[in-house]
């Protein structure tokens, strides 16, 4: 089976995103990675590019180049990763997907719920695999974690926690920072900072494993240091569709908490429970029993968990490991598409533009129901 050919736009030198991209598809040995457009600086974008082992020629000085050239070429890419500033993912998805490319992009989607619809509408009418980065579900015991409520080990799923907060935005000199600056900044964020940018993850991670949508949303958003135009703290009490109770707490000002992404789901026979700092562990309650935990890589988890592992036991996988595993999943798919037949179930999971559409439907109902001071608020859609 011949690797897909596989491009990059963004993710440049010192990006931690563009790093992890890298490491996902290198380890995932079902891709070639030939076309970069990988800096707004052009001189930049081109040197990383050769310097990364991509071919002079296809190492472009910006998207545009590089989507023109590559369509005149036989051999062009067939999935381009898209790692650039939330403003940019709506007209590159767009542009790409209409040369006939498939794409993964990073989160958010889009900056508007209208612009995320029409790039939802488009990709369905062309037939493209559409990605968007919830790269935390690639976790194997995130899959763990949901096959377990979807065999309904933990019986009716009742109450899920979710956070994501850490004290990485908590510095008063944020304006001398440009990593940080640009995610208070409307022009470049959108309607909501730390919601947006992270508490969508958590989100997300509670519809993934219930495959359940977010119903309404009642939050507060607030701003711990002065001068910043959107929220560095959030709060929200939430319900998915069939009634099961959320609640979710973001921020940007938690001194002391490293990633601060965790999990937790409560059902009528046990709970479950996950952090991303201690990745290979899921934390497993039934009823009054003593507390389990479930080691990624062990013969007891389910093979939907297994499939998303690399290593074995005892060893530890990250983040880019995590984003190898979408990117397995997305190989499989197109693979699959390719030869007329139907890829395995577990690589259907994969996030997808729909899901990514979703979630940017639930932070503008968010954003709305924290600016009608806490009022319950319908999440379109």
């Amino acid at each position: 089976m011949q690797k897909i050919r596989w491009g990059i736009v963004g993710g440049g030198e010192g990006s931690q995103i563009g790093f992890a991209h890298r490491v996902g598809v290198a380890v995932e040995e079902k891709f070639d990675f030939i076309a970069s457009a990988l800096d707004i600086d052009p001189d930049k974008a081109r040197e990383f590019g050769i310097r990364l082992g991509v071919d002079s020629e296809r190492a472009y000085a910006n998207w545009q180049e590089m989507l023109k050239e590559e369509n005149k070429r036989s051999d062009k890419i067939e999935l381009v990763t898209v790692a650039t500033p939330n403003d940019t993912h709506f007209e590159i998805c767009k542009a790409f997907l209409e040369a006939g490319i498939d794409v993964f992009c990073e989160k958010p989607l889009t900056m508007t719920v209208e612009e995320a619809r029409e790039l939802v509408n488009l990709g369905q009418r062309l037939g493209r695999v559409c990605g968007v980065n919830y790269g935390y579900t690639g976790y194997p015991m995130i899959r763990q974690l949901r096959e377990m409520v979807h065999r309904g080990d933990l019986g009716q799923i009742r109450v899920i926690f979710t956070q994501f907060a850490g004290g990485f935005m908590a510095e008063s000199n944020w304006e001398n920072d440009p990593r940080i600056r640009w995610r208070f900044n409307p022009e470049k964020a959108g309607i909501s900072a730390v919601t947006f940018d992270l508490g969508s993850h958590a989100m997300h991670l509670a519809c993934y494993v219930t495959g359940q949508k977010v119903k309404k949303v009642s939050s507060d958003f607030a701003v711990g240091v002065p001068g910043r135009e959107l929220e560095d703290d959030s709060l929200t009490a939430f319900r998915l569709e069939d009634g099961t109770i959320g609640r979710q707490w973001v921020s940007g000002l938690a001194y002391g908490r490293i990633h601060g992404l965790s999990i937790q789901v409560f059902g009528e026979h046990g709970g479950l429970r996950w952090q991303q700092e201690q990745p290979n562990q899921l934390y497993w309650t039934k009823g009054r029993e003593a507390t389990k935990i479930l080691e990624r890589g062990a013969p007891y988890l389910y093979d939907e968990a297994n499939r998303a592992g690399r290593v074995t036991i005892g060893h530890p996988e990250g983040m880019p490991l995590a984003f190898s595993t979408l990117y397995k999943d997305l190989a499989e798919v197109i693979n699959s598409r390719k030869e007329g037949e139907e890829p395995d179930p577990s690589a259907l999971t994969y996030p997808h533009f729909e899901d990514g559409m979703h979630m940017v439907e639930v932070v503008f109902a968010q954003v709305k129901s924290s600016r009608d001071g806490g009022k319950w608020t319908e999440v379109a859609g």
